[in-house]
């Protein structure tokens, strides 16, 4: 069977959809195949070291001298200066936020809440889900803004709720168009683009508090074993070409001055954002994941 040629389209997508590495490592890696290494089992050992892989973030892999200052054209016109790193390590391929959102079947527009502090109202009791802090990065950020601006009292009180617990980020959106519960109280919002424009019933809410907004930065390795085709890569990627896929296939938000928002969805300029800090929130993670769990008791 003759293998198809991948596009730089179907790279990005791939980058969208989490699959960084096997973007990346499609795009580098050479035609020759290895034979597979002998299978292994899950073993505790394995856990831990994973866990420990998993707070490995952009201001650690800087601390520790393992990127490339590298600078693309569009990211030094078109990127604000709080959308990439100082020395040019890294910057922001694109960004989503953490709204609320509710089913449209089982809320009317009307009487859907507008604020984060509407979920305390005992008539949403038992209809709410939520994602978790300790699993999800984007949750992890989201629960730092909210703490830092609204308070953990926020927190102690909808633990009352009785809500729906789930994992990933992305869990909360599809539990609301299956219409397991009603409203959202954090998820991903390109989700909830993606399945209301394939005709489920969920519509985003922007709370007055502001709405929790997490950036995705991309940067070159040092140790890239092909550091030019990365380079060009990572210009690729910051194109207004580039960026008009990661709205329009991936419904998430770019950082570039240059790009058209998707017909539609709600402008990013007209919505109150929280203000992202990822380095704080990287410095409290372990404190926020701790006291989550104890309040929710999960």
């Amino acid at each position: 069977m003759k293998k198809r040629k991948l596009s730089r389209r179907d790279i990005v997508q791939g980058l969208l959809k989490g699959s960084t590495a096997l973007a990346l490592g499609t795009l580098f890696a050479s035609s020759v195949r290895a034979a597979a290494p002998p299978a292994e089992a899950i073993t505790p050992q394995l856990i831990e070291a994973a866990k420990k892989e998993g707070k490995v973030v952009w201001l650690t892999w800087k601390r520790q001298d393992m990127l490339l200052p590298y600078v693309p054209e569009d990211v030094a016109k078109h990127y604000r200066p709080e959308h990439r790193d100082i020395d040019g390590t890294y910057a922001g391929f694109r960004a989503t936020l953490s709204p609320m959102a509710y089913n449209t079947k089982l809320v009317k527009a009307e009487d859907a809440p507008t604020s984060f502090k509407d979920l305390l109202d005992p008539k949403w009791k038992g209809k709410i889900v939520k994602a978790h802090p300790g699993y999800s990065g984007t949750i992890l950020t989201a629960t730092f803004e909210m703490v830092r601006d609204i308070g953990w009292d926020f927190y102690e009180n909808l633990a009352k709720q009785n809500i729906m617990q789930v994992q990933s980020a992305t869990d909360p959106p599809k539990k609301l168009a299956l219409g397991e519960r009603s409203v959202m109280a954090d998820g991903t919002e390109y989700n909830i683009f993606l399945l209301k424009e394939a005709g489920q019933p969920v519509e985003a809410i922007y709370p007055t508090e502001g709405t929790p907004f997490v950036i995705g930065p991309i940067g070159i390795f040092k140790a890239a074993p092909n550091p030019n085709a990365a380079k060009l890569f990572q210009n690729y990627c910051f194109t207004p070409e580039a960026q008009q896929i990661v709205i329009d296939a991936g419904g998430l938000r770019s950082l570039h001055a240059q790009v058209r928002e998707h017909p539609g969805r709600k402008p990013l300029a007209d919505i109150k954002l929280m203000k992202e800090d990822a380095e704080s929130a990287e410095q409290q993670s372990e404190a926020i994941k701790a006291r989550y769990q104890k309040i929710f008791r999960v």
